[in-house]
């Protein structure tokens, strides 16, 4: 069934796949940026762009108000391209305050708004180490140069998963593929941008509120329960 989405981060990596995706499906799209320069790439996408900092919690909650969803889709993240080593250390912190703080604001305006699922982008290559392949009931690891990313983790899934929408986490592997900046899947659970974007697709309409691995099987990650529930593949590659 088609619905009408909101998609924070629409001109991230994830999100300009995405869009395409959700506009094949019969979806009304309103898409999110917080640079001007980027809203002709919606506007090419076939998205209804909106310029607005996931920060400013007014502003946002009017936008998606105004855009009267049913599903609300976070796919905003704030990293350099190619995670380049040498901007990570900075971008980490910045990373978890959109994962803490920027979802609480996305998920009261998705309330506000009516909506009634809310799809969040999350991670699996943050579990603690232990017996492989991860499920989703493996503890997160804690502390460590990781601190940072872990805390927005936790954060951002428990506000999904406990608050009023159906709440969906996916917990991406290692992102490869067009727009990334990596061409060829990595160790400990990799996923291809595309197959990401498919699964974002799929839960928008499919699987019980909850969190689901969204990684290839190369024996890190177990990613049964998106398969089962979503009927994900990750070789799914765009046509």
């Amino acid at each position: 069934m088609a619905e009408r989405v909101f998609l924070a981060g629409a001109a991230g990596v994830i999100g300009r796949k995405l869009c395409p995706m959700l506009l094949a499906d019969g979806c009304e799209v309103v898409g999110t940026t917080r640079f001007a320069d980027k809203v002709p790439l919606l506007r090419a996408l076939g998205v209804t762009p909106v310029i607005v900092d996931v920060f400013d919690a007014e502003a946002l909650r009017a936008a998606v108000i105004g855009a009267r969803p049913g599903v609300v889709v976070h796919q905003l993240t704030d990293l350099p391209p190619g995670l380049d080593p040498a901007r990570m250390a900075a971008a980490l912190p910045r990373n978890a305050r959109i994962r803490e703080i920027g979802t609480r604001h996305l998920l009261a305006a998705a309330v506000a708004a009516g909506a009634h699922r809310f799809v969040a982008q999350s991670i699996s290559f943050v579990y603690a180490p232990g017996p492989l392949p991860y499920r989703e009931d493996a503890p997160l690891a804690t502390g460590g140069e990781m601190d940072d990313t872990v805390r927005g983790v936790i954060s951002l899934e428990q506000q999904v998963l406990h608050g009023p929408l159906e709440g969906i986490v996916l917990r991406f592997g290692k992102l490869y593929g067009p727009g990334t900046g990596f061409n060829t899947p990595a160790s400990g659970g990799p996923v291809h941008v595309d197959a990401a974007a498919d699964a974002a697709r799929r839960a928008l309409t499919r699987g019980a509120p909850g969190i689901y691995n969204v990684a290839e099987g190369d024996g890190t990650v177990d990613s049964g329960k998106a398969a089962e529930a979503f009927g994900w593949r990750a070789d799914f590659r765009c046509g």
